[in-house]
């Protein structure tokens, strides 16, 4: 967050600048010409920021991960935001972590990534059950028995058109 605003004020520093330059040799050019620009050139960088974030974090993804889910919000104080929603947060399958077991081929164990704007990403270790449309989170609680099963696991229900559960279970 601090690297975006140092970027955002050398961007206005640098548009302030060019249009100053521009009016030693336009004398023309209305001398408040030279805040606006700036100003202008800050807010367009930070709007520029905000709305590409999701698609440079997807960028940056590796190719075995997925985006389930991202979630776009409006908001009063960005009256833009009702006309174009903006994305502030995405849930990722990454399927470098997935794993099943042949003793019971409708569970997968994957990692499902909650990625935020100006958040550190967290990484949860997720069992689906592909068959019975559920999910459990893998916590200190739940335990693997001897078949491969799980032991104290909070079975969720999730509905058939769940995002994250056809993202994990279609790619895994």
């Amino acid at each position: 967050m601090i690297l975006e605003f140092i970027a955002a004020i050398v961007v206005g520093l640098a548009a302030g600048g060019i249009v100053h330059l521009m009016r030693r040799g336009m004398p023309w050019i209305a001398p408040w010409a030279v805040p606006a620009a700036a100003g202008a050139a800050m807010i367009g960088f930070a709007v520029y920021m905000e709305y590409t974030w999701a698609s440079r974090t997807v960028e940056t993804l590796p190719d075995q991960a997925v985006v389930a889910s991202q979630n776009a919000i409006n908001s009063w104080y960005r009256p833009w935001t009702y006309l174009f929603p903006l994305t502030n947060r995405m849930i990722v399958v990454d399927h470098r972590f997935t794993r099943r077991n042949e003793a019971h081929p409708d569970k997968l164990l994957t990692a499902v990534v909650m990625l935020g704007r100006f958040e550190p990403g967290r990484q949860i270790p997720v069992v689906f059950d592909c068959a019975e449309n559920r999910r459990a989170e893998l916590d200190a609680q739940v335990q693997f028995a001897e078949d491969g099963g799980l032991e104290g696991a909070d079975w969720r229900p999730l509905a058939a058109d769940d995002p994250i559960l056809r993202a994990a279970c279609r790619s895994g």
